[in-house]
């Protein structure tokens, strides 16, 4: 960790290894000050979340990046029993900001009301906009990866950039080279 964290990108995804996107995020990303890159499959590859540390790294960092592919419009299971596990309720994380940076396989257009899930990505991550709102988080606005099945080098390029940025935004967080 970071002498002076700001930011903790929690990384979930089932195989980043073979990930080509979420792997280039999480890159993208660790070269940062002040940003902390955990990924909870590497950490947990039994599932067993050590809640107490998790609750340390969420208390030690004032932004909060939830990192994962779209998985049947949710979160990868170890993510969500780390929602269930370690979020607490009440006042201990109000101010604190959470953003979500999700890819998913299909492209925009699969996201709207006419799309093939009838549904907009908004929608879709309400019940993630729910925790932010118990917890007492503000929600930023999220990184949404579309099409990262097909996805070209230059575009998942300009992709990792921005999240860079938006990372950047956050607040006192750096480049390093």
């Amino acid at each position: 960790m970071h002498p002076d964290p700001h930011v903790l990108v929690l990384v979930a995804h089932p195989d980043l290894g073979r990930s080509r996107v979420n792997a280039a995020l999480a890159d993208a990303v660790r070269g940062l000050r002040h940003v902390t890159v955990h990924d909870l499959y590497g950490s947990y590859p039994d599932h067993r979340v050590d809640v107490p540390r998790e609750r340390a790294l969420l208390h030690a960092h004032r932004t909060v990046v939830l990192q994962f592919p779209f998985y049947w419009y949710s979160t990868p299971p170890l993510l969500k029993q780390w929602l269930d596990q370690v979020m607490p309720y009440g006042p201990a994380l109000t101010g604190k900001t959470l953003r979500l940076a999700v890819s998913t396989g299909s492209a925009a257009h699969t996201y709207t009301p006419e799309g093939r899930t009838g549904y907009t990505m908004a929608e879709l991550l309400r019940p993630l906009e729910a925790t932010a709102r118990l917890t007492g988080m503000d929600l930023a606005e999220p990184l949404l990866v579309h099409g990262a099945r097909d996805l070209t080098d230059e575009e998942l390029k300009r992709t990792a950039e921005r999240y860079q940025e938006l990372l950047c935004a956050a607040g006192a967080v750096q480049r390093t080279s």
